[in-house]
């Protein structure tokens, strides 16, 4: 598959890499982290906050959209950017992970997965073919291939087993057809064992994706298994590709992804924290705004932070919203968060560009 992957700088002293990515609807300048979008919206945003946020692309959630509303209603709405009103990238995941999270509605079978929906006990079928269809049908810039998630803990024959799955399906959805400029990217799993890592990266590749994935990790594994896992993996991905580290993270385990050539992250993270009371502040630490002890903290959540919540609001006007229940709270936390997110981002491409990353090390956070 053609690379639409533009490779612009390398680290001096790492393999953190500045690039651009083209998409038909803009072009993505990496590193890059993507608010979840898991339902058509990124929870508490309005599209337009977004982009004033400098948000460059989104995700949408393939087995949530296909139970509501279903992805022929999207279609005929004109696809997932017409239907949420977003004129920027968007990349729908595969739907495995969400199909691997429900073990005990599931049943396993060669060509995919049957399942009871959650919501009501509908019956589905989600494989290869039907999560490509699903895809096509919502029209994303990126489609993900249809993978199995190996769960944490796992023996070693549990998760070569499971990465003989993702790979028959990986090679079926690499064959399914795509809309005129849609992407696909093909996903490395291997749980925490370096010899499937090393075997999924050398059988994924030789599948030519537009883009490669790191996936199996955030899944309950240590950080230090984390960073291995990605050290046996992102530098023996293709330079003029891009390279996504899937459901990645704190902004400390971003920076160390960056530093090991990943140049696309998402995290429910900024969104989940802000509904329940909790804002990011520089060097990457959380504060339970919700607490009791911001009561009569008249001065804003981060000082050195210029978004929407913090020049106009204090921490006690916030607590006060969140502890009332007022939406309000919710949206200015997940807003001030978003843009911490997208600042931090910021910050390392510049730094990339100036070959000052490793020389700045946590403080850029």
């Amino acid at each position: 598959m053609i690379s639409h992957y533009t490779l612009i700088k390398e680290s001096s002293r790492s393999f953190a890499r500045l690039g651009t990515l083209e998409t038909p609807h803009g072009v993505i300048r990496t590193p890059v982290f993507m608010p979840v979008g898991t339902r058509a919206t990124v929870k508490a945003m309005s599209p337009l906050e977004l982009e004033q946020l400098g948000t460059q692309i989104i995700l949408g959630n393939t087995y949530h959209l296909l139970l509501k509303p279903g992805s022929e209603l999207i279609e005929r709405a004109g696809g997932l950017h017409a239907f949420e009103s977003w004129k920027h990238p968007i990349l729908t995941d595969s739907g495995g992970f969400q199909v691997f999270s429900l073990a005990q509605l599931r049943k396993m079978k060669p060509d995919g997965v049957e399942f009871s929906s959650h919501i009501d006990g509908a019956r589905f079928f989600l494989g290869p073919v039907e999560s490509i269809r699903v895809q096509r049908q919502l029209g994303s810039d990126i489609v993900m291939a249809f993978d199995e998630c190996t769960p944490y803990p796992c023996t070693h024959e549990a998760a070569e087993k499971s990465l003989n799955i993702t790979m028959r399906w990986a090679e079926m959805s690499r064959n399914q057809p795509l809309k005129d400029g849609q992407q696909m990217f093909g996903i490395v799993q291997g749980s925490i064992f370096q010899d499937l890592r090393e075997r999924a990266v050398r059988e994924i590749t030789a599948l030519d994706f537009n883009g490669y994935a790191i996936g199996g990790v955030s899944v309950g594994e240590s950080e230090e298994e984390m960073i291995r896992a990605m050290d046996w993996t992102a530098p023996f991905l293709p330079k003029d590709k891009p390279r996504y580290l899937m459901g990645v993270g704190t902004p400390k385990q971003i920076l160390e992804g960056i530093k090991r050539g990943i140049d696309m992250f998402d995290c429910v993270m900024p969104t989940r924290l802000a509904r329940h009371g909790s804002a990011f502040l520089r060097g990457g630490i959380t504060i339970p705004v919700k607490a009791g002890k911001y009561k009569e903290d008249f001065t804003p959540i981060d000082e050195r932070c210029h978004c929407y919540a913090c020049s106009n609001f204090t921490k006690a006007y916030i607590r006060h919203l969140m502890n009332v229940d007022e939406i309000l709270g919710i949206r200015l936390l997940t807003l001030h968060n978003i843009s911490y997110f997208m600042e931090l981002t910021e910050r390392i491409r510049q730094a990339i560009a100036d070959d000052s990353l490793e020389e700045q090390g946590d403080s850029i956070l």
